[in-house]
């Protein structure tokens, strides 16, 4: 019998817990990962974290040591990027115009930051922070302090940066369109806490406004906001989401909508190709529908199912979703899913004014989302409640003499 060829599309932190998995759970044949970018696979939550920071070494971002590719007969492809998809000859084009015949291909090509569309926004000294690349460059604009930065996006990624930039001394505005951050991940009670953790460490937030342009000759001095108001700005990193890289799924004829749809053994339209991490758009059965997650840990946890369903496992992938973060003297982990019209109620069980307690976000008396702040190593029991499905008594759960685990 000829070898078999399993080729993963995106050599990303998806694609390379999807090649450990495939050799670690005993296949022997050819394995190829293929990476548009120069870097061997990495973590990207240090990008906006430690490493932003100076924290943390470049190396400890990579998935793997150097030499694991070699040692593991892993094909490892940087540089390179799989070009195309002809589903009935079974075989891949890659940017080097090589044509690979596979058996089973893997997309794990994640996705792109959103781009400003409006004046000015060719700009130097404008930042997207999705690569290894971009955090350097971003790092080295932060590091020497006393720059006037603005960040124009609330979410995750616009408030670690927010909070990097200020710990290395520079003066940060946030400017975003909605009413508090992170309103449309938690709505508007823990965004608002957000917004006063940001505050008091010196950041200007100018919510209720977005950006119409920036002002500048060569180098951007300035951002327009759509009040008419100019911001001074020397850097400006723009946090405004992402969208999935499915256009190589779409020329290639599977179907897609907001990212690739995918069952939930997070098989595609066409029972041979696979799509995991960031641009997959996974059937959920514990929530009973679509769900496109764009965190660290669906990549980590979604590779390796990806990988067992393609050697014909039996597979469910139903985690919860998963966050962390760290911002300023905060950290935090949410799980679930908080967006606003998915609840009707929050309970909260600690020290909310010192920052030290567990949001439980509640529709119809089922937690379907829970945040820790500053308390810890209560995450499986969280998420042992949002499994179950079962009512819980909001006044037990509110009480933290009551342990989390009877409630389940």
């Amino acid at each position: 019998m000829p070898e078999e060829t399993f080729v993963i599309a995106g050599a990303s932190l998806a694609g390379a817990k999807a090649a450990e998995t495939l050799r670690e759970e005993g296949f022997a044949g050819r394995v190829l990962l293929v990476g548009e970018e120069i870097e061997r696979p990495y973590e990207r939550p240090p990008l906006s974290k430690g490493f932003l920071l100076d924290k943390e070494p470049r190396e400890k971002a990579h998935v793997h040591e150097a030499d694991w590719y070699d040692k593991h007969d892993v094909e490892l492809r940087v540089g390179t990027s799989v070009a195309s998809i002809d589903r009935g000859a079974h075989q891949v084009r890659l940017s080097t115009k090589e044509p690979v015949s596979y058996d089973r291909l893997l997309l794990a090509t994640g996705a792109s930051p959103r781009r400003l569309d409006v004046p000015g926004s060719k700009l130097q000294g404008i930042h997207y922070l999705r690569t290894m690349a971009d955090s350097a460059a971003l790092k080295q604009a932060l590091a020497p302090g006393g720059r006037r930065v603005v960040v124009a996006g609330a979410g995750w990624i616009g408030l670690e940066a927010a909070a990097a930039a200020r710990e290395h001394g520079n003066e940060v505005t946030v400017i975003e369109p909605e009413p508090v951050p992170l309103h449309a991940a938690m709505g508007p009670e823990l965004g608002g806490m957000f917004a006063d953790l940001h505050r008091e460490h010196g950041a200007v937030l100018r919510m209720d406004e977005g950006v119409a342009g920036f002002w500048g000759a060569g180098q951007v001095s300035a951002v327009v906001t759509s009040g008419g108001a100019e911001v001074p700005a020397d850097v400006v990193i723009v946090g405004i989401g992402v969208r999935p890289n499915s256009g190589l799924a779409e020329e290639a004829g599977l179907e897609v909508s907001d990212g690739i749809l995918v069952d939930q053994s997070l098989r595609t339209s066409d029972p041979d190709i696979y799509a995991a991490g960031d641009v997959a758009n996974a059937y959920h059965p514990l929530l009973g529908r679509r769900i496109r997650v764009e965190h660290w840990a669906n990549a980590l946890n979604g590779g390796p199912a990806a990988a067992r369903a393609m050697l014909g496992q039996d597979v469910v992938y139903d985690q919860i979703p998963y966050f962390f973060s760290d911002q300023y003297d905060l950290g935090m982990e949410m799980s679930g899913v908080a967006a606003p019209g998915e609840y009707d109620e929050v309970v909260y069980r600690g020290d909310v004014p010192g920052r030290e307690f567990v949001a439980f976000w509640l529709s119809g008396g089922r937690v379907v989302a829970g945040m820790n702040v500053n308390v810890w190593d209560v995450t499986g029991d969280v998420q042992a409640l949002i499994r179950s499905g079962r009512p819980v008594d909001a006044a037990r759960l509110a009480d933290p003499g009551a342990p989390l685990a009877d409630l389940v």
